[in-house]
């Protein structure tokens, strides 16, 4: 007899701390498994307490909350379907992130994870009790076992449980999203497969947690490696299907392969639903941002505007007597493509006054960039008093390339509740702006057709904070100060290596000295998405005070 399971896989958004909300998203989907006649239902890691909780998790009022919303769960599902679940769980004093089984109002620890993660993002020894806790599940005379993320990276979990006699493993995932990863996923579960002969479904979350956006992208595959269903990335989706004991292990599944985007799509969306869910999960819905005219604010409030809505989005133009009647055009021509609101508020009488007040021309001192500072803080406190009066989160928009070397002002430009484009060089973002006015997909509410002018895209990048100034008066183009920046920053290479590379001795030590005293400003920056593996935050974190450079 040909054994079989219906199983209902969960890629769904949770909020970290919301243990109502999301024990309520479990129920609904499970109310719906049942009636679905569903066997299993399987949710990603930590989904009940979303994930990652730093050190919420070790309040003990919250683990003890967590522990109430489990008999909660145990005593509503009573029904035959088999509920799957991610969860913090304290045993004897110790922490364990686990995986639990509920059936017929029982609960049982199904898996603790063994990998804990402790580099880039994660701190998880911080939290977590390492632990070689590992059981099956039976159902319908199959046998399940259930490596956690990280565990499914190794192949001593999954050895153990294929001898154990595992016919399928249940990996439970909170990956976030970075460039290529999805490939690398598929690579890892791709040998675990072939290891042990054994079928694998990777189950991962979506949705975005502050500097994170988990991107969803679950996936089975067979015995043999290939992949015979693919989820889409950074959507919610109940995928049901049939699984069986022999080949094709996949029966009546409702929906074919996923098409995956190519990196520039992946990025967008990535930024874009990581925003979105930073603003919503934050107890806002409309967003504030300045308008300069150049590009990294154009990019900004055509994401706003592809994740909000149009009539969610404000922009507010802060000329002042260095802004150029082109700056003012391209921000005007860009708010008619985008359809949304701006205010204009001048900004030379306030900067005049409080450069009067504070230096009088008597004193006859000379203007340097204490003047250029005072124009963006002036902009900076207008925009978050607006902030303020109207309840709209501001949106700020620096660049990776201009936060690595300090091209920005602590308090003026920096201000902001969340920088969509934080972990984006200067020539990235070119990039992503090109792709965005050619491509146009479902989920955007911004137009069709191009929405960032060309005019936007070509002329030079400039502050505008005195006159005829532009982005390379300091820095060399962007293209070989991004390559520097790479260089230093996303491959970790020394000076001699960057040098032999090509670049310029004085030019390199100039950029590592920018990189490492800029740190404070990074510091104190408003969180913004996490792409790459060395994004500012967590990924990345070094003294803010330290006096070693490197040398040939």
């Amino acid at each position: 007899m040909n054994k079989k399971i219906k199983i209902m896989l969960a890629q769904l958004n949770p909020t970290v701390g919301d243990l109502e909300k999301n024990s309520k998203i479990v129920m609904e989907t499970y109310d719906e498994a049942s009636k679905q006649k569903v066997d299993v239902l399987a949710f990603p890691e930590m989904f009940l307490s979303g994930y990652q909780l730093q050190d919420l998790v070790l309040k003990k009022a919250f683990q003890e909350n967590v522990k109430k919303c489990i008999k909660f769960l145990a005593k509503k599902c009573v029904t035959s379907t088999y509920l799957l679940l991610g969860a913090p769980i304290l045993e004897k004093e110790k922490l364990f992130n686990a995986y639990l089984l509920i059936n017929k109002g029982e609960t049982k620890v199904i898996s603790k994870k063994f990998h804990l993660p402790n580099n880039s993002l994660f701190d998880e020894h911080r939290y977590f009790n390492q632990s070689d806790f590992k059981d099956l599940a039976e159902i319908n005379g199959i046998k399940i076992g259930f490596p956690i993320c990280e565990d499914i990276w190794f192949s001593d979990v999954s050895n153990i449980l294929k001898k154990k006699g595992a016919d399928l493993l249940i990996s439970p995932n909170g990956s976030p999203y970075e460039r290529h990863k999805l490939k690398k996923r598929h690579n890892e579960v791709f040998k675990r497969c072939t290891e042990n002969s054994i079928p694998i479904i990777y189950l991962n979350l979506v949705g975005g947690q502050d500097d994170q956006v988990f991107d969803g992208g679950s996936f089975v595959m067979n015995s043999n490696g290939n992949i015979i269903a693919q989820l889409p990335q950074f959507e919610q989706k109940k995928f049901f299907f049939e699984f069986q004991k022999k080949e094709p292990f996949l029966i009546n599944k409702n929906k074919k392969l996923s098409d995956i985007k190519n990196d520039l799509s992946q990025d967008y969306r990535a930024i874009s639903e990581g925003t979105k869910d930073y603003i919503l999960k934050s107890g806002f819905n409309k967003v504030l941002i300045g308008l300069s005219g150049g590009i990294d604010s154009a990019l900004v409030s055509t994401i706003a505007v592809d994740i909000l809505g149009n009539e969610n989005v404000e922009c507010i133009k802060l000329p002042s007597q260095y802004t150029s009647n082109l700056s003012i055009v391209d921000a005007d021509e860009l708010v008619k493509n985008l359809n949304c609101s701006i205010k204009t508020i001048p900004i030379s009488k306030i900067y005049n006054l409080i450069k009067e007040t504070l230096f009088p021309p008597a004193l006859g001192q000379k203007e340097n960039e204490t003047e250029e500072n005072i124009q963006s803080r002036v902009r900076g406190l207008i925009l978050m008093a607006l902030s303020n009066k109207s309840g709209r989160l501001l949106l700020t928009t620096g660049n990776k390339s201009e936060l690595a070397v300090g091209y920005s002002t602590i308090y003026g430009d920096m201000c902001g509740g969340y920088n969509p484009i934080k972990d984006l060089y200067k020539t990235r973002l070119y990039e992503i702006c090109k792709w965005r006015n050619l491509f146009h997909e479902s989920w955007m509410k911004g137009s069709k057709g191009p929405i960032i002018p060309v005019s936007i895209l070509e002329k030079q990048p400039t502050a505008e904070l005195r006159p005829n100034q532009t982005d390379q008066d300091n820095l060399p183009p962007y293209e070989i100060l991004d390559s520097i920046l790479e260089c230093l920053i996303e491959h970790d290479m020394s000076i001699s290596e960057i040098v032999n590379k090509g670049h310029e001795y004085n030019m390199v030590k100039k950029i590592e000295q920018l990189v490492f005293q800029s740190e404070y400003k990074r510091f104190q920056s408003a969180p913004g998405v996490h792409l790459t593996e060395n994004s500012f935050q967590l990924s990345r974190r070094y003294p803010i005070v330290q006096n070693w450079r490197d040398s040939l």
